[in-house]
């Protein structure tokens, strides 16, 4: 979840574009530090790019899987959240050495889904870490591990090189929006990261693997489409999450895009309220801490 998109210093971000004087200021500043000189730049779409075709190489997810069934807490109202205090007290040694081990592969020897699989669930056990290391906290947003000058005006720790995958130095963002996006080209990427909270698509309860890929996007897409924080319709109005109005380019790059994109996953109810509406009346996202209280 891109931090140049989501500016709210609340729990809820509503209308992003309210803040692009803020954005542009510190684009600006930040323009001007890469001038006066940084480091080349290896660019993570190219460097990670490669795959295997066909190769019967899988990466361990079984400990992720592990603490996801341990920690992840379906709710009644269809959302999941994550009991972080027994997360941190039991299981956040056994999360470290997961990504450990993540961070030590070579993606370019997998096959396209088992890479997908391996980029969602280190996209999402990352996350997890960032907020383990800060609990207790609100909000993700409140987490800022730096990495740019955005962050002074966003928040949140997604422009951070906190991963090392195969000698690469990696932010979460470079995760999502330089090889997840970039590369595999499927707007389902949306519902397979999670950035633990509220607003977010669920994080399953299932860890990805290349065999069982498909499936789990289509659950989670279904999941979120039908869930009010992802389409909520009243008096014929649509108020959809914020992430379609963020990466609207990734469903079809207008409203009628992303209706469309609604459709194929909508349930009965859900497809009958949206017919006849062409429109989004509103976007909203809630940035609350995804966390379970037992």
């Amino acid at each position: 979840m891109s931090t140049t998109q989501c500016l709210a210093s609340n729990g809820r971000a509503k209308h992003p574009r309210r803040h692009r004087g803020w954005v542009a200021a510190a684009a600006m500043i930040a323009s001007s530090v890469l001038i006066a000189g940084s480091p080349a730049y290896a660019d993570p779409t190219k460097v990670f790019a490669k795959h295997t075709a066909g190769s019967p190489l899988t990466v361990d997810h079984s400990t992720w899987d592990a603490l996801l069934k341990s920690y992840v807490v379906p709710g009644a109202d269809g959302i999941n959240r994550i009991a972080y205090a027994g997360f941190k007290s039991e299981g956040h040694a056994r999360l470290k050495s997961y990504i450990s081990a993540l961070e030590r592969t070579d993606p370019s020897q997998l096959d396209r889904p088992e890479q997908f699989a391996f980029w969602a669930n280190l996209y999402n056990a990352k996350t997890i870490d960032v907020v383990l290391e800060a609990y207790p906290v609100a909000s993700i947003k409140n987490i800022n591990l730096g990495g740019s000058l955005f962050t002074l005006v966003t928040g949140g720790p997604w422009k951070a090189k906190i991963l090392q995958v195969n000698g690469e130095a990696l932010s979460l963002d470079n995760v999502e929006h330089d090889i997840l996006r970039p590369i595999f080209k499927d707007p389902r990427v949306h519902y397979a990261v999670n950035c633990a909270s509220i607003g977010c698509p669920n994080l399953m309860v299932d860890a990805f693997t290349g065999a069982n890929l498909e499936a789990l996007l289509d659950k989670g897409a279904k999941a979120y489409v039908n869930h009010p924080r992802g389409l909520k319709v009243e008096a014929g109005k649509i108020t959809a999450s914020s992430i379609y109005s963020w990466f609207v380019a990734d469903f079809g790059g207008n409203a009628a895009g992303v209706l469309q994109h609604a459709r194929k996953y909508a349930e009965p109810q859900l497809k009958t309220a949206l017919d006849g509406v062409g429109s989004i009346a509103d976007y909203d996202y809630d940035w609350s801490l995804n966390e379970a209280k037992r």
